[in-house]
């Protein structure tokens, strides 16, 4: 259970960073905040795929929790670098 947390937090700063590799332009959020949202999507990504699809643990890489991850980490980065700039425009 432990072994599985950690994998999932290193899991999760990949999948913040390859989520801001994947959206176009630049994205106006700290890279600590990518890193909380990549954490957060690969636990949701885990929990979809294993939990609600069904997929197994069987060793190697897990491609659907890891794509079901980036999708949400990319969708995450989005909205938050979208509600940030909002924020920053009206107090200009």
């Amino acid at each position: 259970m432990i072994g599985n947390i950690i994998v999932w937090l290193i899991i999760g700063v990949v999948v913040g960073a390859l989520a801001r590799l994947v959206l176009p332009g630049r994205q106006s959020i700290s890279w600590v905040a990518t890193i909380v949202i990549g954490i957060i999507a690969a636990f949701v990504g885990g929990l979809i795929s294993y939990s609600l699809i069904g997929v197994d643990d069987n060793g190697g890489i897990q491609w659907i929790p890891l794509i079901i991850s980036v999708a949400l980490a990319a969708v995450g980065v989005s909205l938050y670098a979208g509600s940030a700039g909002r924020r920053t425009v009206g107090h200009h």
